[in-house]
Parts: structure tokens; sequence; C-alpha cells
């Protein structure tokens, strides 16, 4: 029988790409590519176990490096500047409609933004909220935002009349 190590560097190479599927991470398929090579190595005629160990571990390092400076390069927001929002820190800058106007020393109302409804305050110097009203979002301070008017743009759903009529 002869140097059949190459089968089994094939059966882990297999083993290791298919384990790929069911791990959050993407490291295991560069070890499985890295078994893959060895098992070639081991199939030509390089029958040093230590040779095929070398090959395999010289594979799967440089291809995790490799993966990963490609992955902080491409991926990365850092490298544009850009941070993508979400959730509450999004919010600044977005327009909402008053739903609930103000009332109370504060002037506290509501304002609906993206679906939510949020205690709303004025923004310095502006007067009461009013329902319908178009705003928005200045701050989030905690739970609630501080809203400043905008100007209202009519409607796009509402059919012009023709002048004269």
């Amino acid at each position: 029988m002869d140097n059949l190590a190459w089968i089994l560097w094939t059966v882990l190479g297999v083993i290791l790409i298919i384990a790929e599927v069911f791990t959050p991470g993407f490291v295991l398929l560069w070890f499985g590519v890295g078994a893959l090579a060895a098992a070639f190595a081991g199939l030509v005629g390089i029958d040093s176990l230590t040779i095929q160990f070398l090959i395999f571990i010289t594979v799967s390092v440089a291809l995790t490096a490799a993966s990963r400076t490609i992955f902080v390069n491409y991926f990365s927001r850092e490298k544009t500047g850009s941070d993508l929002k979400t959730g509450v820190d999004a919010l600044p800058g977005q327009i909402g409609t008053v739903v609930s106007s103000s009332k109370g020393a504060l002037n506290e109302g509501a304002v609906k933004v993206y679906g939510s409804t949020w205690t709303a305050y004025p923004a310095e110097g502006e007067g009461p909220l009013e329902a319908g009203e178009r705003v928005a979002v200045e701050r989030v301070q905690g739970a609630s935002i501080y809203v400043r008017r905008i100007e209202s743009r009519p409607d796009w759903r509402m059919p012009s009349l023709p002048e004269g009529k």
C-alpha cells in the first residue's frame, strides 16, 4: 500500500469546507483549501508528512491573512470616513409630523418619525407645536426629540388645479 496520506488530507479538506457553512466566521474555508493543497502535494509524489503539513499551514495562514486584508480594505467603513447611522443616531435631520399639539409649560407634544411616535419639544426659539405640522428632528436627548418647523411643500398626491379655476 503506497502512501495514502493525500486521501486523509482530501477528506480533512472537504470536511473543513463543509463545516465552513455552519460557522459564523470565514476561516475554516481557508484551512480546507490548505488541506486540499497538502493532498495535491501528496498526490504528485511528495511523500514527506512534514512537507505536506508545512504546505497545509503555509497555504492556510497565507489565505487567512490575505482574506482579512481584503475584507478590511474593501468592506470597512473606516476607510471612507462615512458612518452608517441606525436607530436613534439616524434621527437628527429626519422629517416627521406633529401628531399631538404642544401642551404644558414645556410645550410637550408628540411627533411621528418613521412610524415611531416620540415625545417632542420645540427647539430653542420655536413656538408651540401644532398637530399636522411638518418638523425636522434637530437633536435627540434621552427618549425625547427636539424639533424645528420646516416649510410645508405641496403634497405630490394632491392634483393641482389649472389656473383660473
